[in-house]
């Protein structure tokens, strides 16, 4: 697997989704720290929130094949500027997540908006989508 980064604001399913990816029992869990897995790294949600703490998410990108900015569903707004992407010299791609809640296309429009050529539509608790996303992060780069 493609070593991956997930980030996203609190609460948006990161470190659900990172259970589901590696076949854990769902739990919660508040991430506190990075969270350094075999190929997962799961981040703090105050990582994205806070602007002082951003420059550690571009430390930690340089670890990862992959970047996945996730939105859930149901967020109101995004933490992800137009065109943030540019800024990672990594693919990144977008991750919808809590799909089952909301309609997921103004969050996928936003993942889009911020540069993610390739948006995925997740429901962790469910499993949908899951398949999908580990199938594209097995492809060799």
């Amino acid at each position: 697997m493609r070593k991956t980064l997930l980030v996203g604001r609190h609460g948006v399913g990161k470190t659900t989704l990172k259970q589901v990816l590696r076949g854990e029992e769902i739990r919660y869990v508040k991430t506190q720290c990075m969270d350094y897995g075999d190929w997962l790294l799961d981040s703090p949600g105050e990582y994205a929130e806070v602007h002082g703490l951003g420059a550690a998410l571009a430390i930690y990108s340089y670890e990862a094949d992959v970047v996945a900015l996730l939105i859930a569903a149901d967020d109101d707004y995004s933490l992800f500027p137009p065109n943030i992407t540019c800024m990672v010299n990594r693919e990144v791609i977008g991750i919808v997540t809590k799909i089952g809640k909301a309609a997921p296309e103004r969050a996928e429009g936003w993942l889009r908006n911020s540069g993610c050529k390739k948006v995925f539509h997740i429901d962790s608790h469910t499993g949908e989508g899951v398949n999908e996303l580990k199938a594209y992060l097995r492809k060799q780069s």
